[in-house]
């Protein structure tokens, strides 16, 4: 049985950690900025490469499995699961490129990538479903946010890549293989199931402008610096403050909790008022027994079975619950969504956008190579901001229209 934090700052926290979380899930974002190696290093063909693209794809967007398992498992075991398959996959890929273990064969390269990139479904998901859950009345915000922190993480990934890493095709496939699982582990605590609000507070669509603006801030900077950095000679202390300042900038979301900490709010009149509202409930039941009394007396006058009237009466008081399909808005269950049209039409929505930039993503390198252009970083971090902007607008604009 899976515990439930209570308390109005841990869906916060949780939501905080899940944005770096997110930035981890983009993993698979990556493949352009190693994709060369696999090719230089390992001697493969342009149509061998294309097909470790589709490992790449497939691994990335197969997440049936992770959605079946959140129903089943907690958000930490889902995690866990992500965080190995993030450690073996690209720990395979390490010790090719790197040339730790000669002659690997193509087929385990190609499993270890969508093992990999498969890892990115599962963490996905965890912190999706979580902090959906979490915050049901603002799901289309809370989804747009994450998705989105989920689209700059290639942006981020680029940046450590240029600066810290120093353009290292075997140290980024490192960094996957051990930093991606540690961030993992830290971060499975906070990512858990809380006690949801009922309807929106006050102070909630302020908090979600908040994290909102400043993934915005994040992305704008993270573009700049990057074009700055390859269009530059930077010193190295002015780079590496570069990544101290995007770190912070990503902690931006953990200042909500903190401020909900330092500021508690005081409980006066509404304390008063939930009260009231307690004894009012307590005083005026939903449907009193002299209704049912009374109903009683005119089904009865109507001559209908009494098996009839009890069923009746039961469902009134919440005794007895008809099965219903769900309506729109409402969860689904995957056999129920499966017959939906609105299942299938956003599939092929989702087909026909996502799969031409993909297509363009593992592409990315050789579209640059083949202009001259053999750093792609800076197409990547464009590429990313753009992923980014779509995925945030998405979310806040749907929120405006459910509501």
């Amino acid at each position: 049985m899976v515990t439930v934090k209570e308390g109005t700052r841990p869906p916060w926290v949780g939501l905080g950690a899940a944005v770096w979380v997110q930035i981890a899930a983009g993993n698979a974002y990556n493949f352009p900025l190693y994709s060369h190696s696999l090719k230089s290093v390992l001697g493969f063909s342009q149509r061998q490469l294309t097909m470790l693209g589709v490992a790449n794809d497939i691994g990335e967007n197969v997440g049936l499995v992770p959605g079946i398992a959140s129903n089943k498992l907690p958000p930490w075991m889902i995690l866990s699961i992500g965080a190995f398959a993030c450690f073996f996959g690209y720990g395979v890929l390490w010790l090719a490129v790197s040339r730790t273990v000669l002659s690997l064969p193509y087929w385990l390269l190609w499993i270890a990538l969508c093992v990999a990139t498969n890892s990115s479904a599962w963490l996905t998901t965890a912190v999706l479903v979580t902090n959906m859950r979490n915050f049901p009345v603002s799901r289309g915000t809370v989804a747009g946010i994450l998705k989105g922190y989920g689209g700059l993480s290639a942006a981020v990934f680029t940046e450590v890549y240029s600066v810290l890493l120093r353009n290292s095709s075997s140290k980024l496939l490192l960094f996957l293989t051990l930093g991606v699982p540690l961030l993992c582990f830290v971060m499975m605590y906070f990512v858990r199931p809380c006690t949801p609000a009922t309807r929106e507070e006050s102070t909630e669509r302020g908090h979600f402008l908040f994290i909102q603006a400043a993934s915005v801030v994040v992305g704008l900077y993270v573009l700049t610096t990057t074009i700055l950095d390859d269009s530059f000679s930077l010193s190295a202390p002015i780079t590496y403050s570069f990544v101290i300042i995007m770190v912070v900038l990503l902690m931006a979301p953990l200042a909500i909790p903190l401020k909900m900490t330092l500021y508690r709010k005081r409980v006066g009149s509404s304390g008063n008022l939930n009260n009231g509202d307690s004894n009012a409930d307590e005083t005026e039941p939903l449907l009193k027994s002299s209704m049912s009394t009374a109903s009683l007396g005119s089904f009865r006058e109507g001559n209908d079975s009494s098996s009839d009237i009890a069923m009746l009466l039961a469902v009134g008081e919440g005794a007895v619950k008809r099965k219903r399909r769900p309506k729109r808005g409402e969860d689904f269950k995957f056999t129920e969504a499966v017959i939906k049209a609105d299942f299938w039409l956003l599939f092929l929505v989702y087909f026909v956008g996502v799969g031409t930039g993909v297509t363009v993503l593992n592409n990315l390198a050789q579209i640059g190579i083949a202009q001259g252009t053999h750093d792609t970083t800076i197409l990547l971090s464009l590429f990313s901001f753009g992923n980014f902007v779509g995925r945030l607008g998405g979310g806040v604009v749907s929120e405006h229209f459910v509501k």
